[in-house]
């Protein structure tokens, strides 16, 4: 091969800066400054400077943004900080209300609030699909959906195609960890053109934007997602050393410096009277915008408070998102029938007419509860509006009493449980009623459904169908019950033959190996969901310490609050509870951050201690998730890509671009057998 010259190698940097330039100002700030036919004489002059001499090919390169092989599948990667959800407020009065709750949090009257900081900052609420962006010494090394906040999916290549999104910082001296948060979306003119695309060629629309972004995000080829032309607003920045950021506006002007598109109908507000100003002066004005909103985010602006009043279970104190009035539509009410929940909750349903909201079949809305009931005068038969505001269940918004039938029955609700018939209550100070029978079968069935579930225990094959069965069949008392289960007892149940139930076991047992955190989770204590376990393991890595620990222990842990604590510490001390967690250990659960004793007792001495593996293509044997529960139960850790601090590639079959980078770098290569053999006998 020719040898470059220093000529040609000038010629490059130069092509790859023009572009990175022309790119940023036509996709970011939309002010093109070459033409389109230039744009792609230089484009391809770079392409094939980098297709005669490889080695002038760099992460950044324009070149690179949509990858040449198609992915096979996606990795599970856990985010280096959380993404949380935000509270929804429909009103005003709930948005004052917000306000109320932050401001009780204890020491915020502490806070200063300079006159340069504005207390709020309001953002358009863009309906698309959150992404996760790390940068590594100014360089794109990651990208992620949001999954369940804890965990996503790496859909780097993805991510590259994005114009919008920079594949290296315009930093001169860029931290050495950026995280940036924001939104994928699809403008409405390219969701349109998607639609009639697969109109002509007899696909399925998509119901609308947002669905459409998702979808685009987990597509396999990244030519596809290129193709549909995915744009991006930033709209959070975490920094190793935050201290020269002092409020969110200037957090979105650094994301400006770097070279983010960050939506510009931002607005600073001294108090909620201007934060309404600005939520229904846009409830106009959006209709004019080429993407879709759908409320405005509400945020404190001083970075400092922000930190101070740190999170609930689900929501950060120190954000909601004002939410415009979701679409709406008429339909009949057939009957009402009453679900009971894992926490003994009576929650009412209404059963409807089939009708078509928001892109979706809706044929059941939560009615909520007993007080909700009594407010709407609801009764069978009524003609109701029913509302679906993004992803939460559809609710009856409220009646039409002159459409009422002369025959219609007013429901009230039952005084007895529907599943074990012990009575009911309904404690003074909360709107649910509840049953409080622990035998409850609904109980039962909910908290073992709860724990098969793919985010707690994740067990193959146990539903709702099975759990009905176990329960009427008496087979299983509570979750420990399932550890018990053998071949010969599930041969027993109704349409379950001998290897069906060998599955089924072989799928509880290997529940086992599951950490701490999904065990934690599964327990169904109220108000821990996924996040909060999470949290709540990292700083008490076994049952012992959380189990002994105070509520102050408890609290201290930063986005928990005084409810979650105190729930924790009440649920350890129930008798019952602490009977469970024993026979839990007796069936060899993971009841800490170190492996069970269903594992190798090499791995308790935390064997890969200190080293970092990258996983890539399929596994023989093990799927991808055990793979990295083997190795975080070694001590080890697993990442999405590769860089000079990975110290394995464990390879499969149709491994991708990280084998390449991994034989680039030097990087050692595992088997599946050789990553076990490592596990057993480590070097």
């Amino acid at each position: 091969m020719e040898q470059p010259t220093v000529e040609t190698q000038q010629r490059v940097q130069q092509l790859r800066h023009q572009l990175q330039q022309a790119s940023y100002a036509y996709y970011v700030l939309d002010e093109p400054i070459i033409e389109d036919a230039v744009y792609d004489r230089l484009y391809r002059e770079l392409q094939q400077l980098e297709t005669d001499y490889p080695q002038f090919i760099t992460p950044d390169s324009p070149t690179q943004r949509v990858g040449e092989k198609p992915a096979t599948q996606f990795t599970s990667v856990q985010h280096n900080i959380p993404l949380y959800s935000l509270e929804n407020a429909f009103n005003t009065e709930e948005l004052k209300a917000w306000e109320q709750r932050w401001k009780k949090v204890k020491n915020t009257e502490e806070i200063e609030i300079k006159d340069s900081d504005t207390l709020y900052i309001c953002e358009l609420k863009i309906d698309g699909s959150a992404l996760a962006l790390t940068y590594e010494n100014g360089l794109l090394v990651r990208g992620a959906t949001r999954g369940d906040g804890v965990t996503g999916e790496e859909i780097t290549q993805n991510v590259k195609t994005i114009r919008s999104i920079p594949l290296r910082l315009k930093l001169e001296n860029p931290p050495p960890i950026v995280e940036v948060r924001g939104e994928a979306f699809l403008s409405l003119n390219i969701f349109a053109n998607i639609n009639k695309e697969r109109q002509q060629n007899g696909e399925t629309l998509f119901a609308n934007p947002r669905n459409a972004a998702a979808g685009t995000l987990r597509q396999l080829d990244s030519k596809i997602v290129a193709k549909r032309q995915l744009d991006f607003f930033a709209y959070t920045l975490h920094l190793p050393d935050e201290t020269e950021l002092q409020t969110q506006q200037d957090a979105l002007e650094l994301l400006q410096e770097m070279g983010f598109k960050v939506n510009p109908n931002r607005q600073l507000c001294p108090s909620l009277t201007e934060v309404q100003t600005y939520f229904k002066d846009w409830d106009s004005r959006r209709q004019n915008l080429p993407y879709m909103t759908d409320g405005v985010v509400v945020k404190i602006n001083p970075l400092n408070l922000q930190k101070q009043l740190g999170f609930t279970q689900k929501f950060p104190r120190w954000a909601i998102a004002l939410k415009y009035p979701a679409e709406e539509a008429p339909t009949q009410v057939k009957a009402v029938t009453v679900q009971v929940g894992r926490t003994g909750a009576l929650t009412p349903v209404a059963e409807l007419e089939p009708i078509q909201l928001a892109g979706t079949t809706v044929q059941r809305a939560t009615l909520h509860n007993s007080d909700r009931i009594a407010e709407l005068d609801l009764h069978i038969g009524d003609t109701v509006i029913v509302r679906k505001a993004g992803e939460i269940i559809p609710e009856v918004v409220r009646i039409l009493p002159e459409l009422r039938p002369t025959n219609a029955q007013s429901f009230k609700m039952p005084t007895h449980c529907p599943d074990c018939g012990q009575p009911v209550v309904k404690p003074q100070n909360e709107a649910v009623t509840r049953c409080i029978n622990t035998s409850c079968p609904a109980i039962l069935r909910g908290s073992l459904i709860h724990w098969c579930s793919r985010d707690a225990l994740d067990i193959n094959g146990v539903g709702d169908k099975l759990v009905q069965q176990f329960v009427e069949q008496k087979l299983v008392d509570s979750v420990a019950d399932l550890y018990e289960l053998t071949v010969e007892k599930l041969t027993k149940l109704e349409r379950m033959g001998e290897k069906s139930a060998t599955k089924i076991v072989n799928a509880i047992n290997k529940s086992k190996t599951q950490p701490w955190a999904r065990v934690l989770y599964g327990l169904g204590i109220r108000h821990v969901g996924s996040v909060n376990a999470e949290l709540l393991t990292q700083k008490f890595p076994s049952v012992e310490q959380l189990a002994t620990a105070t509520p102050a222990d408890i609290e201290g842990v930063y986005g928990i609050g005084v409810e979650i604590a105190q729930a924790v510490y009440q649920w350890f001390k129930v008798p019952a509870n602490q009977t469970l967690m024993e026979r839990l250990k007796q069936a060899e659960l993971n009841l800490s951050s170190q492996p069970s004793q269903t594992e190798s007792s090499s791995k308790q001495d935390l064997t890969l201690s200190g080293k970092t593996f990258v996983l890539t293509g399929t596994l023989p044997n093990l799927k991808r998730d055990e793979a990295k529960t083997l190795i975080q139960n070694a001590g080890g850790k697993v990442t999405g890509s590769v860089s000079k601090k990975t110290d394995y590639v464990v390879v499969g079959e149709d491994a991708g671009s990280k084998l390449t980078k991994a034989e680039e770098l030097g990087i050692k290569q595992l088997s599946e057998a050789e990553l076990l053999e490592l596990l057993n006998n480590p070097q």
